[in-house]
């Protein structure tokens, strides 16, 4: 094999593109074979970013109409129950009581003694049975 010619080494492109431009995509045309990079829109970051304002602004007003929304109903559901309670005051009052032990019902559940396992429940038993015979003895 015949040694090899030092390559030159390539000099740098000045001429392309800079930092954060946009890259171009490029095209293969495969009726003609050609390669080759179409016409890219101008590209404006003030018309992005403007358009990203508007966008901003308007989900701005949207969360406060739905907040001015969720207020307004929280005022008239406060409203129906104070009528209802002057109203109906014992109605009222048996409903309350109602919730409440159902409320503290819920609570002594969760605190009542935990489920044993299988493995407690069968140690037990052989305690039982040991405690039987040592009985009779």
């Amino acid at each position: 094999m015949p040694p090899r010619k030092p390559a030159k080494p390539a000099a740098l492109d000045t001429t392309g593109a800079k930092i954060a431009s946009p890259v171009p995509k490029g095209v293969i045309d495969t009726a003609t074979g050609e390669v080759g990079v179409p016409s890219q829109p101008h590209y404006d970051p003030h018309e992005e970013l403007g358009a990203l304002r508007k966008q901003l602004e308007t989900l701005q007003k949207q969360v406060t109409a739905a907040a001015q929304s969720v207020k307004g109903g929280a005022r008239e559901a406060a409203r129906q129950s104070e009528a209802t309670v002057k109203l109906y005051p014992v109605s009222t009052l048996v409903a309350v009581a109602a919730v409440v032990g159902a409320v503290a019902f819920a609570i002594a559940g969760s605190r009542a003694a935990p489920a044993r396992s299988r493995y407690d429940r069968a140690l037990d038993e052989m305690r039982d049975l040991y405690d039987k015979v040592r009985d009779r003895i």
